[in-house]
């Protein structure tokens, strides 16, 4: 341990400084460490801000607009880039294309029942990026998931009520069936076309 935070306060303050920092780093603009120190000091200490409350408000609208635009203009480049793999996906052998864009690939084909809207399932599945990078799996997990059908991403509901028990499917799906123009979370992004594996074990109720 730390001769210089020897204290339970010494420690609890580095570690909120830890936390503030870590929040600071994901900030889509550059963090100046010595303003955000002096605004830290300056509140600890009760001085009087150093910047009028009118300036501030201005320079955060400025900000927030500048990440605004950036996220657009990705989200613009994302949807174009899941736009032309679905359509080049399309053209493939085995891909089967509904009429809401939801496109498939049967990897195996069980011969159990289907569920409906209604039913609650267990599947495991496998789910990546177009580019190949995963962003969630219950197959590395070891865990299967279980879920309503009706409580899923669009495309996964649509899916599911065709696939039969011991089906394997790979789905690829539109931004329109998945996260939509909000992504989720960090690992997808806005407009994100998105593929999964998809194994249907078990209709539950």
């Amino acid at each position: 341990m730390s001769e210089k935070y020897s204290s339970v306060e010494q420690q609890v303050s580095y570690g909120i400084g830890r936390q503030m920092g870590e929040q600071l780093a994901s900030q889509p603009f550059d963090v100046d460490v010595n303003a955000v120190l002096d605004g830290v000091s300056a509140s600890l200490k009760g001085e009087p801000p150093a910047i009028e409350k009118k300036i501030l408000e201005q320079a955060f609208n400025q900000i927030n607009q500048r990440i605004q635009a950036k996220q657009s203009e990705q989200g613009t480049v994302q949807a174009a880039d899941g736009e032309r793999f679905l359509a080049e996906n399309a053209s493939r052998d085995g891909i089967t294309t509904t009429a809401s864009g939801l496109q498939y690939e049967i990897l195996t084909a069980g011969e159990g029942a289907k569920p409906t809207s209604a039913s609650t399932v267990k599947t495991h599945y496998h789910g990546t990026l177009i580019d190949g990078t995963v962003f969630d799996s219950s197959v590395d997990r070891g865990e299967p998931a279980e879920f309503p059908v009706n409580g899923v991403i669009a495309g996964w509901t649509e899916a599911l009520q065709l696939m039969a028990v011991g089906s394997k499917w790979r789905l690829y799906l539109p931004y329109q069936l998945a996260y939509g123009e909000g992504g989720a979370g960090g690992a997808i992004g806005p407009y994100a076309a998105l593929v999964f594996d998809v194994e249907l074990l078990e209709i539950l109720s």
